[in-house]
């Protein structure tokens, strides 16, 4: 079995010149007197999850087993305030990733100290890891980025699993990187009309809004995710994974050189979707 010396030797070899990693899990007191009920945690918000597992090709449910702290040379490149530790950690289940993993994983992370400057102690510690493979070197990963470790909840664990179920469906809609042609067809009555907006995805996957309007002004939109617009259709549901890629990548606005009836309806679906909601990062 290697020595700790060793693996962190691997460990700062393979990941020092990545961009720093790390996320502060939250430290909760313990009540000073008598039993009290907690409050109910909100539900974690998609978009930041969404971003996660879109980014991760390995995510694990994880216990953290050991921190050392990584000084000197090996810890050059530290952001200012924070402190370097490798960790080891004991997989619990892995969500996504090669079939073939060892139990025990370890990996670089950045945390900061308190006032004290005491580093927080994370030993046991239940975490969701979002990782990439460390290559030539099966039982290290790097986190993607400085908040890819988030504490571990029934609530972020199922919509981590929900999430990667999503977007490894074969039916999985495709990323929005832009706006293609719009256009707007007036109807038989005054007030009446339907426009389509037609998006440009990253594989030239067809996606289009159409946005009727009646003649009494109500308007109802759908996407299509394919060359034939279902009307029967609605709009996508807050929170999967067809909304995420509509509410946070469409851009703002039409282009200034579309119609404004095109341009009056393109605002009715980027309200009906609503803000992408992605939360406090943490801290």
């Amino acid at each position: 079995m290697q020595s700790i010396r060793k693996m962190l030797a691997v460990a700062t070899a393979t990941l020092a010149f990545a961009t720093p990693i790390g996320a502060q899990p939250a430290v909760q007191s313990q009540a000073q007197s008598g039993p009290q009920l907690a409050a109910p945690l909100p539900p974690p918000p998609y978009a930041p999850f969404a971003d996660l597992v879109l980014d991760a090709p390995v995510i694990v449910d994880a216990a953290i087993r050991s921190t050392t702290r990584i000084k000197g040379p090996e810890a050059a490149n530290v952001p200012p305030g924070l402190a370097r530790l490798y960790v080891e950690a004991d997989i619990q289940s892995l969500i996504r990733g090669p079939a073939a993993m060892p139990l025990r994983i370890g990996y670089l992370l950045d945390v900061r100290p308190d006032a004290r400057g005491r580093l927080p102690n994370l030993r046991k510690l239940r975490v969701l890891l979002f990782a990439r493979p460390v290559a030539g070197n099966d039982a290290q990963i790097q986190l993607i980025r400085p908040d890819a470790q988030r504490d571990w909840t029934p609530a972020a664990d199922a919509l981590t699993r929900r999430i990667t179920t999503e977007v490894l469906a074969a039916d999985a809609p495709p990323s929005i990187t832009g706006l293609g042609n719009s256009f707007h067809t007036p109807g038989a009555l005054p007030g009446e009309g339907e426009t389509q907006i037609f998006l440009i995805t990253a594989d030239a996957r067809p996606v289009s809004l159409s946005i009727v309007t009646q003649p009494a002004g109500t308007k109802r939109w759908v996407v299509s995710l394919s060359d034939v617009v279902d009307q029967a259709a609605r709009p996508p549901e807050r929170d999967t994974l067809l909304w995420y890629r509509l509410a946070c990548f469409l851009p703002p606005a039409l282009p200034g050189t579309a119609e404004p009836q095109a341009a009056e309806d393109y605002r009715f679906v980027l309200d009906s979707l609503g803000s992408c909601d992605r939360g406090s990062p943490p801290a």
